[in-house]
């Protein structure tokens, strides 16, 4: 299973090479300006800085040098002018995202500003050079006009730098399909075309593995998980205990089954496990303890809302996967929901989560202990991936909050969360349904809006924020 971790980048420092010999202080200069925005950057970034690039050969060894590196991206700077041609050839050939960083060591133009103050602090009109040359080329660049101490600065090289890391570790990522939803058209797109993308691949999978690994978990395992169930929850004293370490032996039996073949998630059709027969429950209480791990997860087959939760947990954390199963026009809210399961690492952290015996009408099967909370109130982020055509792929994003006037009601037991849209439900419905939202989605806690569309730049998908 995947993890999010620090991302590494490239910076690419440019100047001529003129003044070595005649102004030996301004390469000096400017290699310490360098080593300041590395110690800017440290919390949120690891960076390798090779040296300062000083005539083209230095821009077409250091370019192969980071793609050869396999690291997340590319940050460039214009330390002074540089000839934007010098580009060319370098990044003709380049794979890493690029980030444009127009700053300079000095934020401000004073009184006593002389010439040596100007040469060093000239780098706007270098990097116009330098975008146009990419803006040819057919790059789209992120780009940032900062004060470099800011930390406004910090936090889009943080977000951007995230994004490029997480493009890059999809293409490790391995999901297992357990069976489509019939006649779900949403759910459907070119799986090719999807892998060819995003380079994330999904394989189809029967359950059969996992009800044989089933008989391979012992008694010592299930008390192990049922006490972290104890730890985590407010388990409640009607739940039959045969259930509970049903639903323990059934999660065993998940991870090793995924841990075997390498997946960082998992999406199964409800219908898979009637047909099979040889279950006796539903992993709601698995799935919701494997999301709060750390693994994708999606019902009825959803690979494209499961990709977005494998996206999610590297660009952001903690994706919890949902829908919007009811509109309250009281609330001017959507109340988010699914069939019990749910990431609960998003619950309110004033109230304990409560597991509980739930009657489930689904598959002819026992009662799944299921967790039952509320996400924590403020602001939150929604979005489903959208397959259009081919690999023609949409995010569609919404911002909004999460309302704090959330209770108990006895008639709902499972997770569900009201959802006021920042545009107000009935606007945010028009849009969405517009735009070809589905009806799944992933729920994130927090504004990750800038971070899903550079995540979206560099992969290629287009961006809709409502």
């Amino acid at each position: 299973m995947l993890r999010k971790h620090k991302p590494k980048i490239g910076l690419l420092g440019m100047m001529q090479g003129l003044y070595d010999k005649s102004q030996p202080e301004i390469p000096e200069y400017e290699e310490k300006f360098v080593a300041d925005i590395i110690n800017q950057l440290k919390d949120v970034v690891d960076i390798d800085f090779p040296g300062i690039s000083k005539v083209r050969a230095d821009t077409e060894r250091i370019v192969k040098y980071f793609n050869d590196q396999e690291l997340d991206g590319i940050m460039v700077v214009n330390l002074l002018y540089a000839p934007g041609l010098r580009l060319a050839q370098a990044f003709k050939n380049n794979n890493l995202p690029v980030l444009l960083a127009n700053i300079q060591p000095l934020p401000d133009v004073t009184d006593d500003w002389n010439w040596s103050l100007l040469t060093t602090n000239q780098g706007i009109h270098g990097i116009q050079d330098t975008s146009n040359m990419l803006m040819r080329l057919g790059y789209e660049p992120a780009i940032i006009t900062e004060d470099w101490k800011s930390e406004r600065f910090k936090s889009f090289v943080a977000d951007w730098a995230q994004a490029a890391n997480t493009a890059r570790e999809m293409t490790k990522v391995r999901l297992a399909l357990m069976q489509k939803m019939q006649n779900m058209g949403d759910i459907l797109g070119d799986e090719v075309a999807y892998f060819q993308k995003l380079g994330i691949e999904v394989l189809h999978e029967g359950i059969g593995q996992v009800v044989q690994l089933m008989d391979e978990v012992t008694e010592a395992e299930i008390d192990v998980q049922v006490a972290e169930d104890y730890k985590n929850f407010d388990v409640q004293a009607d739940i039959p205990e045969k259930n509970h370490r049903y639903a323990a032996k059934l999660q065993v039996a998940f991870e090793k089954f995924l841990a075997s073949k390498n997946y960082d998630g998992f999406s199964a059709n409800f219908a898979i496990y009637e047909e099979d027969g040889r279950l006796d429950q539903l992993p709601i209480l698995a799935a919701s303890n494997m999301m709060a791990k750390g693994y994708a997860y999606s019902a009825e087959g959803d690979v494209h809302v499961m990709a977005l939760g494998v996206m999610g947990n590297l660009l952001i954390g903690d994706s919890h996967f949902t829908e919007m199963y009811s509109l309250d026009f009281g609330r001017d809210a959507c109340m988010f929901s699914h069939m019990g399961e749910g990431n609960w690492k998003v619950a309110r952290k004033d109230r304990p989560v409560k597991l509980i015996d739930r009657p489930l009408d689904i598959g002819d099967k026992d009662n799944p202990p299921t967790p039952v909370f509320s996400a924590e109130p403020g602001f939150a982020t929604a979005a489903s991936l959208v397959p259009i055509s081919g690999d023609y792929m949409r995010l569609v994003v919404m911002r909004g909050n999460v309302l704090d006037d959330q209770h108990e009601i006895p008639g709902i037991p499972m997770n569900f969360t009201f959802y006021k849209p920042e545009i107000g439900v009935k606007a945010a419905m028009d849009k969405w349904l517009r735009y070809g939202g589905t009806h799944h989605q992933v729920l994130w806690s927090g504004d990750h809006t800038r971070k899903l569309e550079f995540l979206c730049n560099i992969l290629g998908i287009e961006y809709v924020e409502i």
